[in-house]
């Protein structure tokens, strides 16, 4: 696969905190880190191990709540580099109806660096979302693509949107008065296995994924959609995404940028691949008050080419396969 262009790379010897280790993204983040041979990782998450998405016993692993002051400095001794992928959050049903939970993550965010500043962390890698850009796009014809600029004047997502467009300010001013490496990237919804696929924190590839199997295992022929099916949004394989987090971090990319893939689909053709990999095709009802988030979001990815030289490459039909 085509890799991004890495301007200050790792050199094997770095000391690395993976924050959320227990989740979908961090966990796959670890899997890759101890694949490539890196010695000194550490897990963090306030899960128990057994609840982890991936756990790996050669490796330190840390349970503590970072939303306290104290867990983070804890986590982050010892530490050259810090992924902080650790915050509760979801997909839209679960983001629509725990806006404060969402918005608690501001402290982890908070304390992690401090603690990253205090401790003489090198690097530090924070990841926004797509959540953070206004949420009142004006209706025009084919699907809005977003470019960094456009999340000011800010109207963020109610919750994990609001505590995004804060936490990617925290890091900009910690790096411009406490010269502290941070770097940002707003991920555009990523997919991929071990991926969350019930419990209402799902997103919507899990979601179709799920309820396509179940209708083909139950025998039921209806799948359930939330909205008008008419949304669109691009969708970010897991292993682009660790690859385009690693190339953020280690850049001289200074202002949050858009990881996303180019290749925007609605929810009804999401349907459409997902019965296509399944070999079966579902009568579709569509439950209009369910949460459906904003009508078009797309990844503008021209700071991605500039700076790299590189786009995500997988194809949403092979990553839907993969996952």
């Amino acid at each position: 696969m085509q890799q991004p262009r890495i301007i200050y790379p790792f050199n094997g010897t770095e000391r690395i905190t993976v924050c959320g280790a227990g989740g979908f993204i961090g966990g796959h983040l670890v899997a890759a880190l101890r694949q490539r041979g890196f010695a000194h990782l550490k897990a963090v998450d306030c899960k128990p191990t057994s609840e982890w998405c991936q756990c790996f016993s050669d490796l330190e692993n840390l349970v503590v709540n970072l939303q306290g002051k104290a867990a983070c400095y804890q986590a982050l001794a010892r530490t050259d580099v810090v992924f902080n992928l650790a915050a509760d959050t979801g997909g839209v049903g679960f983001r629509e109806h725990h806006r404060a939970l969402g918005m608690l993550s501001v402290l982890i965010n908070t304390h992690l660096l401090m603690a990253a500043r205090d401790l003489g962390v090198a690097r530090y890698f924070y990841p926004s979302s797509a959540s953070a850009y206004h949420t009142e796009q004006p209706p025009q014809a084919g699907v809005a693509a977003l470019k960094g600029a456009d999340a000011y004047p800010s109207l963020a997502a109610d919750g994990d949107g609001c505590e995004q467009l804060f936490s990617e300010r925290m890091g900009r001013y910690f790096r411009e008065d406490f010269r502290l490496w941070t770097r940002t990237a707003r991920l555009h919804n990523v997919y991929g296995s071990y991926e969350v696929f019930e419990g209402r924190r799902e997103k919507a590839p899990a979601a179709i994924c799920r309820k396509v199997i179940e209708a083909k295992l139950s025998g039921r022929s209806e799948i359930e959609i939330w909205g008008d099916g008419e949304q669109t949004r691009s969708f970010l394989y897991i292993d682009d995404c660790l690859a385009g987090m690693e190339a953020i971090l280690n850049s001289g990319m200074l202002e949050p940028i858009n990881l996303g893939s180019s290749e925007s689909v609605s929810i009804n053709q999401l349907v459409d691949l997902v019965e296509g990999i399944a070999g079966i095709r579902l009568q579709r009802v569509y439950n209009r008050s369910a949460p459906t988030g904003v009508n078009q979001r797309k990844s503008d990815n021209t700071s991605l080419l500039q700076e790299f030289g590189w786009e995500p490459p997988t194809r949403l039909r092979d990553g839907l396969e993969l996952t």
